[in-house]
C-alpha cells in the first residue's frame, strides 16, 4: 500500500494556530527551517519540508521531550480534521485506535500498525519513505496523541503500559510523567503499548449521527487515493512544492513520486503532456495565487516561482496573461495599488 500515497503531506489545520498558542511565531519556525515564508499558507508541503517544520519547531522548544507534551495538549477538538473527528467521536477506545491507523493513510508520513495479544495492545508507527525517518518529535508528537485521544475521549487519565522510541527524546522524565510509565528511547521501534482493557473503555464524546457523516465521505476518499490520482495532477502538486527552491527538473519530480524518470515520461506522454508543459502551467497558476496577495512584492512572487531574477518572471507573465505582473495585481486587487 505504501507505494500508492502521495510524498505531499497535509498540514493539520490547528498546526500554526498550536505552535503560535505555545508562544513560537509560524514565521520563526519557517525562517529556522530555511524554507519560505509563504510555506506557513500552505495547506500541503512535501516529506522533507514537513519534516524540516518539525524539526525547527522541536529546535525552537528548546528540549523535545517539553515540545512533545506541550504540543500535544495543545489542539483543541474544534481545530480537528475530519480524520481526526472520525476517531474522537468513535464508540470506544478501540474503535477510535483503529480508525485512526485506517484513516492515517490519508495524512502520511507515517503509518499505524496496531496489535492485540493477551493483556496489552501495541501501536507501532512506521515511516513510509523507509529512507528518511521522522524527526523524533514527531514521533512523540504521534504516540502522545493517541494516549491523548483516549484521555480526551473517556475522560479518564489513562496511563500507557510502556513506550519505546528510535532516538533520544531530550528531558525524558518529563515523558515520564506524561506517558505514567517508564520510556525507551535507543529502541528498535517507536511505539505505544497500552493496557488491552483500557480499548473496552466507551467515549464520552461518541456521536454516532455525526460518524455516520463521517465515515462514508472518508471511506470515498481512501477509495479515491488506492485508485491514485492521474500523474498529471501529482506532478503539478510536487512542481507547486518545489517552485521556491529553484526551477524543478524531472528526475527530482520523479524520485519524490518514488519512480525513474524514464517512467515518469512514460506516464505523461500517456496523458498526452509534458513535464515542461506542466511546469509552465504548475508557474501560471501559481503566479496568480501570489499575485492574488498583496503581503507578497513582485520580486519575492518571482523568487518563489523559481525564477533567478525578477526580469524573467515579467517576460512569462507576459505571455500568459498579455500584461505586466504589477498591472495584473492592480486591475484584479484595486486596493493593493501597482509595485
Amino acid at each position: 500500500m505504501k507505494s500508492l500515497l502521495s510524498d505531499l503531506i497535509r498540514i493539520p489545520p490547528g498546526f500554526w494556530a498550536g505552535i503560535n498558542h505555545l508562544g513560537i511565531a509560524s514565521r520563526d519556525v519557517a525562517r529556522h527551517a530555511q524554507l519560505p515564508l509563504s510555506i506557513t499558507t500552505e495547506s500541503s508541503v512535501t516529506t522533507a519540508q514537513y519534516f524540516a517544520i518539525w524539526q525547527a519547531y522541536s529546535e525552537l522548544t528548546g528540549d523535545t521531550a517539553e515540545g512533545i507534551i506541550k504540543l500535544a495538549a495543545a489542539f483543541e477538538t474544534t481545530q480537528y480534521p475530519p480524520t481526526v473527528l472520525a476517531t474522537y467521536h468513535a464508540r470506544d477506545y478501540r474503535d477510535a485506535l483503529y480508525r485512526m491507523a485506517r484513516y492515517k493513510q490519508l495524512c502520511p508520513p507515517e503509518s499505524l500498525r496496531i496489535t492485540e495479544e493477551n493483556g496489552h495492545c501495541t501501536v507501532e508507527l512506521e515511516w513510509l519513505n523507509t529512507e528518511a525517518s521522522g524527526p523524533p518529535v514527531l514521533a512523540g508528537i504521534t504516540l502522545a496523541f493517541l494516549l491523548e485521544l483516549g484521555r480526551k475521549g473517556t475522560g479518564r487519565p489513562l496511563k500507557a503500559q510502556s513506550v519505546e522510541f528510535t532516538q533520544s527524546m531530550g528531558d525524558e522524565r518529563v515523558l515520564e510523567a506524561y506517558f505514567g510509565c517508564a520510556i525507551q528511547s535507543g529502541g528498535q521501534f517507536n511505539r505505544l503499548t497500552l493496557h488491552r482493557s483500557d480499548l473496552d473503555l466507551p467515549f464520552v464524546s461518541y456521536n454516532e449521527e455525526l460518524l455516520e457523516i463521517l465515515t462514508p465521505a472518508l471511506d470515498r476518499s481512501l477509495v479515491e487515493l488506492h485508485d491514485n490520482r492521474s500523474i498529471t495532477g501529482r506532478v503539478k502538486m510536487v512542481i507547486k512544492h518545489s517552485l521556491a527552491g529553484g526551477c524543478p527538473g524531472i528526475q527530482a519530480a520523479a524520485k519524490q513520486l518514488k519512480m525513474s524518470g524514464r517512467t515518469l515520461q512514460r506516464r505523461l506522454t500517456d496523458e498526452n503532456t509534458t513535464f515542461k508543459q506542466l511546469l509552465t502551467e504548475a508557474r501560471h497558476e501559481q503566479a496568480r495565487e501570489y499575485l492574488a496577495d498583496p503581503s507578497l512584492d513582485i520580486k519575492e512572487v518571482a523568487y518563489l516561482l523559481g525564477y533567478e531574477d525578477q526580469n524573467s518572471f515579467y517576460r512569462a507573465f507576459r505571455l500568459w496573461e498579455g500584461d505586466t505582473p504589477s498591472k495584473w495585481r492592480a486591475e484584479h486587487l484595486p486596493d493593493a495599488g501597482i509595485s
